[in-house]
């Protein structure tokens, strides 16, 4: 009698975690490199005890059982800063932390006190030899080739550009494999290997933005909430039916 009951509340429990979600996904629309992420649900099936010729049916309840990144890249967008750079096509940013290597897609850098590039939560860049690259005080215009290369005009030679180190530009067979950390970072599941990206193509002076579609998130949003609500009023139908349905069992027995 109550299998209605379970099944629409199973149905609402997934609901709500879309809704939180779609939230993050909006939440992060103008974060950096941000991969929008979707719920994936599936339909239980569960077997129930029942009345009747067949004791035993099958009821099938609605299941989330993992969210799943969109790993499409997000437009480039320009901000002539030249410590900003994005990667256009495959690879990640490797960033050392106190926890290891991480990876990242957002380029939005900086230097510290040492004249290390850093990210804006202050961890070093690592070059291709997997070290921090280091800007020496007083160097002049810094320039990043689409390798990665990042040199910096010497003052004492006006006429030459110093190569400081080449970024380290890493790429997965299966991204699928990187777990979401904080500040954009992700870390690769044991056993997971980052192999170097033969042909890099590192943009100056630009960073890829989040790939959420505003849009389209706030769209299923809505339809996610409506649906919510619907469930909810089928909840409530539901109980009162029952209610009655109790109500005019007792009075007829007490009229019998």
């Amino acid at each position: 009698m109550e299998n209605t009951s379970y099944i629409t509340l199973s149905r609402q429990t997934v609901l709500r975690r879309q809704m939180d979600v779609l939230a993050n996904n909006l939440a992060n629309i103008s974060t950096p490199a941000f991969k929008s992420e979707a719920l994936m649900v599936i339909e239980h099936d569960t077997p129930i005890a029942t009345q009747g010729p067949k004791s035993m049916r099958t009821v099938a309840f609605v299941k989330d059982f993992a969210t799943v990144r969109d790993m499409s890249e997000g437009p480039l967008f320009h901000t002539d800063n030249p410590l900003d750079m994005a990667i256009s096509g495959p690879g990640y940013f490797s960033i050392q932390t106190p926890d290891g290597e991480r990876f990242t897609r957002q380029g939005a850098f900086l230097l510290n006190g040492k004249g290390q590039l850093v990210t804006m939560a202050g961890q070093p860049v690592l070059d291709a030899r997997g070290r921090p690259i280091v800007v020496p005080p007083g160097s002049g215009e810094i320039e990043v080739a689409h390798d990665g290369t990042i040199s910096a005009r010497n003052p004492a030679l006006q006429t030459q550009n110093v190569v400081l180190g080449q970024l380290k530009i890493s790429q997965f067979d299966n991204e699928y494999m990187l777990k979401r950390e904080a500040n954009g970072l992700y870390k690769p599941d044991q056993g997971v290997t980052p192999k170097p990206v033969a042909q890099p193509k590192v943009m100056q002076g630009m960073i890829e933005k989040s790939n959420v579609n505003g849009i389209v998130e706030m769209t299923k949003l809505i339809d996610t909430v409506r649906s919510f609500q619907s469930a909810g009023n089928l909840m409530e139908e539901e109980h009162n039916r029952q209610l009655n349905a109790i109500d005019t069992l007792t009075k007829s027995s007490l009229t019998a």
